[in-house]
């Protein structure tokens, strides 16, 4: 993360609401500096605005919409929806910009600001850097005068013409008529349009975690904690279970038996489907350094590549804009299917999967289970003063894991973008090296620490 980037994170501005930066100065700050940076050209400026279902936003939404009427933008609200709604609505509406409240699968006391340009796709680290430098700036003389001042409204359709652009997504001449989901919205900003658009498909729906009231979103439920999910699952007799997080941009499968289907499997599933039938670009699948090596083997098996980035959804978007491809995703539940969206979008990603159930007739457990994860172990280490990040004992920590792990498996170190904290990551075909080398690892972290 560059270092000039202050506010933004991996995801956007995220915090603890009435704390910075969550806070109703700042966000207005940033609608203004926003407001100012997306306006080019002599047309009247539009901004889609959309949140969660998180009690704190009210408070940012009507904190931004001061800053981006001020700047002279009009704002067009639509109320709790999807973030890949908010992408894709920015697209159709033309809009030169999207904004969407959320602080994602984070308890209710946080909360967040995700940005999308004119293309619905999120903003790179240098025009974060740009906003943040405006942001420091005075604004004053740079504001609308009085008769350029921006205009609110509301697009009371917003939620339909998601639904029908999720529907879409799903391949022609297919129903899943017969077919009993259950569907946990996490009380998250997916409550009303997941359920409909499974409904209108033709499934009979079992809903959970629909009742919003402000502060339970993501409250042991939605795709971070998917026990309450499994458990209806065996409970109805359904057929396939869907998890999404507060923002419905990531997603988590249980199949009918109850037991949980991660990214990784989800990924593999839809790259199988889709390069049986022809529509995977280029043979490459984008991934980040967190995907299990089970799923990179796997690939490379069916004749496929998997491309690793940093992690954060946005870094797997932005190689897979480069080199064309149209699948990628993370194995926390983030997948981006570009032929339908612009960001990770979990309803999308979960009619995929229920495509390839409806065309084999075969039972999740077995669709789902594309291959043998290799066993993997993450510990998260605390460190205090600067990072151990580069020093000559972790370095040749690293380098002598790594010497231990060629040609069995593969090790990922890295820093936390909000804690003080080293990510340790390891994964091998043998249970017992994985702990060695990660036992190894933050035993030189430690040694630092405590030094």
């Amino acid at each position: 993360m560059p270092k000039s980037r202050k506010l933004f994170g991996t995801d956007g501005i995220r915090g603890t609401a009435n704390l910075a930066p969550m806070t109703v100065d700042i966000a207005q700050r940033l609608g203004q500096a926003v407001g100012l940076y997306f306006q080019q050209g002599a047309h009247r400026h539009r901004v889609v605005l959309g949140k969660d279902t998180r009690l704190s936003g009210y408070m940012i939404e009507c904190a931004l919409v001061s800053g981006f009427l001020s700047a002279g933008m009009d704002v067009t609200l639509v109320g709790p929806l999807p973030t890949p709604a908010i992408a894709m609505l920015t697209r159709s509406l033309r809009a030169d910009l999207g904004v969407m409240i959320s602080a994602s699968h984070n308890p209710f006391e946080d909360n967040g600001i995700k940005l999308f340009g004119p293309n619905g796709f999120k903003l790179s680290d240098a025009a974060e850097e740009e906003i943040e430098a405006l942001m420091r700036e005075d604004l004053t003389g740079r504001l609308a005068q009085p008769a350029l001042v921006g205009r609110a409204s509301r697009l009371n359709d917003a939620a339909g013409r998601y639904i029908e652009n999720a529907k879409a997504s799903f391949p022609r001449g297919l129903r899943l008529d017969g077919l009993k989901i259950v569907i946990d919205c996490a009380n998250g900003s997916a409550y009303r349009v997941a359920p409909t658009a499974l409904w209108e498909l033709g499934a009979e729906v079992v809903r959970i975690g629909c009742e919003p009231d402000g502060i339970n979103i993501n409250d042991g439920c939605g795709s971070t904690r998917p026990e309450k999910l499994c458990q209806a699952v065996v409970e109805h007799g359904a057929q396939l279970g869907i998890a999404l997080d507060g923002d419905a941009d990531r997603v988590i499968i249980s199949d009918e038996r109850g037991e949980i289907v991660d990214g990784d499997q989800i990924l593999a599933l839809i790259a199988r489907s889709w390069h049986e039938r022809g529509s995977l670009r280029t043979g490459n699948v984008v991934a980040t350094v967190m995907s299990n090596l089970g799923l990179e083997r796997y690939l490379e098996s069916q004749g496929l590549t998997l491309l690793r980035t940093a992690v954060g959804d946005r870094y797997v978007v932005e190689r897979m804009r480069e080199i064309g491809a149209n699948l990628g995703g993370e194995q926390s539940g983030h997948m981006v299917l570009s032929d339908y969206a612009t960001t990770g979008d979990g309803l999308i990603a979960a009619l995929q999967v229920l495509a390839v159930l409806v065309e084999t007739g075969r039972p999740a457990s077995e669709i789902c289970r594309v291959f043998q994860p290799y066993p993997q172990m993450l510990r998260n280490v605390r460190f205090s003063g600067p990072s151990p990040l580069g020093s000559a004992v972790l370095d040749e920590a690293k380098a002598k894991v790594d010497e231990r792990l060629k040609g069995r498996g593969r090790l990922v170190l890295r820093a936390s973008g909000t804690e003080p904290l080293l990510r340790v990551m390891v994964e091998a075909d043998d249970p017992a090296l994985v702990e060695e080398c990660v036992t190894r690892m933050c035993d030189a972290i430690l040694s630092l620490t405590l030094a």
